[in-house]
């Protein structure tokens, strides 16, 4: 069994080196490497036209910057494999990762995602991710961060996989659709996990795939006006999108004081009116999100969320 892997490119030459070296370390494994430039300005599209590697590899170029879930959009539909590794340029894989991604996503028909294990590239001691938990305030928690790279070493559930590092079914996208293209980036994979757990699809941590990851390499830094404020409009959609009326109801307080508290938090680090400006933006543009429909059927997998949401913010307040 082999794989697709697709990595959106903007002006990411500096990475693209290691990128593909450590790639061709599992090139048995890989049936293709798709690259979705977003219109560089850099020499990405020279270095990847004048280069040979140990896979095909497919060279998609936009005009200008259409964002991350655009770009893997357009990389899963030209992808030829049911396995797709979801894999950002700014990361190094470590021998035998691909693999490991591919025996655990095949092992169940009921496994959406799998997530490789995530080490800082510069602190290769610590972790950088191990998969996202979404708990009842809309918060996006990344599991283990700064933990030592011995923890997580099994295979668990992960309420979403990280799609810097992660792969997934093709068979299962094309039944509840992609990435939402509206988001542009941030928040696209929580939405996706959602989706997948409303339809009673798993996602898992796979500890012996190991990925280095840089990290903010697009876009530049942890906090900055364009993140903060895509983040926060991304934040809205997810709920407005994926709780039916009755979990909005129900977690209302909750939701409000999630929303608020952040935006206390980025008054203090001088980004509150962009914050704000993210909430506005996306209560007033929600009605372009085209939501989940309800089926009777998933009703059992929202009880089963909800619990999620619910231990996921026990979990967050007890630290």
């Amino acid at each position: 069994m082999k794989a697709s892997v697709v990595t959106p490119n903007y002006n990411g030459e500096k990475f693209l080196k290691t990128f593909f070296e450590s790639l061709n370390n599992d090139s048995e494994y890989i049936g293709e490497v798709i690259i979705v430039d977003n219109g560089s300005t850099d020499k990405s599209k020279e270095y990847i036209l004048n280069n040979s590697f140990n896979f095909p590899v497919t060279l998609i170029e936009n005009n200008e910057n259409l964002g991350f879930s655009p770009a893997v959009n357009q990389g899963i539909k030209k992808a030829k494999y049911e396995y797709i590794f979801s894999l950002n340029n700014d990361t190094e894989i470590k021998p035998g990762s691909v693999k490991a991604l591919i025996d655990l996503i095949s092992s169940h028909e009921n496994i959406f995602s799998v997530q490789a294990k995530m080490l800082q590239y510069n602190n290769k001691e610590l972790i950088d991710d191990v998969g996202d938990e979404y708990n009842l305030l809309a918060w996006t928690k990344k599991t283990g961060e700064n933990h030592n790279s011995n923890e997580y070493s099994e295979v668990m559930e992960i309420f979403s996989a990280c799609a810097g590092a992660s792969m997934y079914k093709k068979s299962i996208i094309n039944e509840i659709g992609m990435f939402d293209d509206n988001f542009f980036a941030y928040m696209e994979d929580v939405d996706l996990a959602i989706r997948s757990k409303i339809n009673g699809y798993s996602n898992l941590l796979c500890p012996d795939a190991i990925v280095y990851h840089i990290g903010s390499a697009t876009s530049g830094s942890r906090y900055n006006e364009f993140k903060v404020k895509l983040a926060a409009r991304n934040n809205v959609w997810v709920v407005y999108k994926n709780l039916p009326i009755p979990m909005k109801i129900l977690n209302f307080i909750f939701l409000f004081l999630g929303f608020f508290i952040k935006y206390i938090f980025f008054v203090k680090k001088g980004f509150g009116s962009t914050y704000l400006a993210g909430i506005k933006e996306g209560m007033s543009t929600r009605n372009r999100i085209q939501k989940v429909n309800f089926k009777a059927k998933n009703t059992k997998n929202y009880f089963k969320i909800e619990y999620r949401l619910i231990i996921n913010t026990l979990k967050f307040l007890k630290k």
